[in-house]
């Protein structure tokens, strides 16, 4: 019942991010608001994850993990309902505020009562169930509806969850008593210097370039702000030792922070590659919002096929490092391929490229489907039961602000290439009243060759995407070499005991 109950949660995660890549888009189209939509979303997501461990470590983790749902359910139903591009902001930001929490519960939870077993089948037929369901709800009715799903849904899995009895870990005492005495083990002054550096970074990231060059004061005085915030950040770090938000006896250890810049990596390169797939197909190929989702099928199915199979292997042989090494290095060749892509790239091989890039991560157990990817896996098996938590958080920041560095990066990357390449070839387009640009930055109704000229170039902003994806893939190769050689069936063996 519990593992129902966790996995539908986690399922109504993986199916909000999914369904909203074939939408945004439209939402684009509409709001002109890609980057801020998706950087508000991992920006409150990222901000939360280490303070949440600490939350889950004090307080009765079944409430706590609803608590973090409601929020979620909240900020979907602002999305929903939304009337424009800032509304839209502050719901994705309130439903990354929920969903800081609810995956690391998700995976404190599931580490304290059940063993470590494997979901890919469910999952990845969830992933591509739900960018199809997402592609035809934004074309066949509106894209509101990719978030008033999360509604019905959430609420019979609330009701599961009500009635589910979730074991601790760890002795807690009763919610009022914890209550107050939670404030000083939040450790609530190193959080308020680690959130502004990471805001203060993204924010120079998102207005460099965009609102203000990079060499203006703004954007300069954000940069110093995050690096003399994130010094005394580490300072007080140091002060507070083992009670600090992250401890530096804990990222000391080589099995957490190569956990964590390995996981980091690839699911930043997994988040861009997933996000700008559909905006290629639609922006560059022509389809249509149902269409992209199936595009992207591929390398959906390839990722599920191969993981059926990688699962097993290594549930027999107790050691990943030398699969995800391997998978590492077939991703880099993978998105190396899918960084060629162009207008008329024929279908044949941009299914190939997928297919290789899906059978890759189905092949790397740190992004095989199950409920705990495998540096999480990698940690719990070293640390003791109360770190486990903290060093849980630790791991999904490194996921969720990659996602947002990377994304944010990659946005303005793409609107100032592709507002660069149509102001070159067609003049009028860098006009922002002229309608016939609005749409994903491509003139509709211009003349064949104009557009044909403009098709190319926002092909080839997309294609410098896969640039960056290829080198993230290749940090990870590097990084994976240092997750050690743990034998997860001992730990197996523990828990069915």
């Amino acid at each position: 019942m519990i593992m129902t109950s966790v996995t539908l949660v986690a399922l109504l995660m993986l199916l909000d991010t999914s369904i909203v890549v074939t939408a945004i888009p439209r939402i684009t189209s509409q709001f002109h608001s890609l980057a801020d939509v998706g950087f508000a979303y991992q920006l409150a997501c990222a901000e939360l994850q280490p303070l949440t461990g600490r939350i889950y470590m004090n307080l009765d983790s079944k409430w706590t993990f609803m608590g973090f749902f409601f929020v979620f359910e909240v900020g979907s139903l602002i999305c929903a309902v939304s009337t424009s591009s800032k509304m839209l902001t502050v719901g994705r930001a309130i439903a990354g505020i929920g969903t800081s929490g609810i995956l690391n519960g998700a995976f404190t939870i599931i580490s304290g009562c059940v063993p470590m077993s494997r979901r890919p089948t469910m999952l990845g037929l969830v992933m591509g169930v739900s960018q199809v369901v997402g592609g035809a709800l934004t074309e066949y009715t509106t894209w509101r509806w990719c978030f008033y799903i999360n509604l019905p849904i959430g609420g019979l899995v609330a009701i599961l969850l009500v009635f589910v009895r979730i074991p601790e870990q760890i002795p807690k005492a009763k919610f009022t008593s914890a209550i107050r005495t939670l404030p000083p083990k939040l450790d609530l002054i190193g959080f308020a210097l680690f959130a502004p550096a990471a805001i203060e970074l993204l924010l120079a990231l998102q207005h460099g370039g965009n609102q203000f060059t990079w060499h203006s004061s703004q954007v300069i005085g954000l940069f110093c702000g995050a690096d003399v915030t994130f010094i005394a950040f580490l300072a007080w770090d140091y002060y507070k030792g083992d009670a600090a938000m992250i401890p530096f006896s804990m990222i000391r250890r080589k099995i957490v922070w190569s956990s964590s810049l390995t996981y980091g990596l690839l699911m930043g390169q997994i988040f861009c590659a997933s996000y700008y797939l559909p905006i290629y197909f639609q922006g560059v190929k022509g389809a249509s919002p149902m269409m992209s989702g199936v595009y992207v099928l591929p390398s959906i199915l390839a990722h599920l096929f191969v993981a059926l199979v990688s699962g097993k292997i290594v549930e027999r042989v107790g050691y990943y490092p030398p699969i995800i090494v391997v998978s590492a290095a077939g991703m880099a060749i993978a998105n190396g391929l899918l960084s060629t892509l162009a207008p008329h790239t024929s279908t044949g091989k941009w299914i190939g490229y997928q297919i290789l890039l899906g059978a890759a991560r189905g092949l790397d157990p740190v992004t095989t489907t199950n409920p705990r990817p495998q540096p999480i896996i990698a940690v719990q098996n070293v640390l003791p039961p109360p770190q486990i938590p903290v060093a849980t958080a630790l791991v999904m920041f490194s996921q969720t602000f990659a996602g947002a560095l990377f994304s944010q990066f990659l946005g303005h990357h793409l609107h100032e290439q592709s507002q660069y390449s149509r102001a070159a070839i067609c003049p009028e387009c860098g006009s922002p009243d002229h309608h016939q640009c609005r749409r994903y930055g491509i003139p509709i109704g211009s003349s064949g060759s104009e557009l044909a000229n403009v098709v190319i170039a926002y092909a080839k902003s997309v294609d410098r995407v896969f640039y960056l994806t290829t080198g993230m893939a290749c940090g990870c190769f590097l990084f994976s070499w240092a997750m050690g050689w743990k034998d997860i069936r001992k730990k197996n063996m523990v828990s069915k005991a």
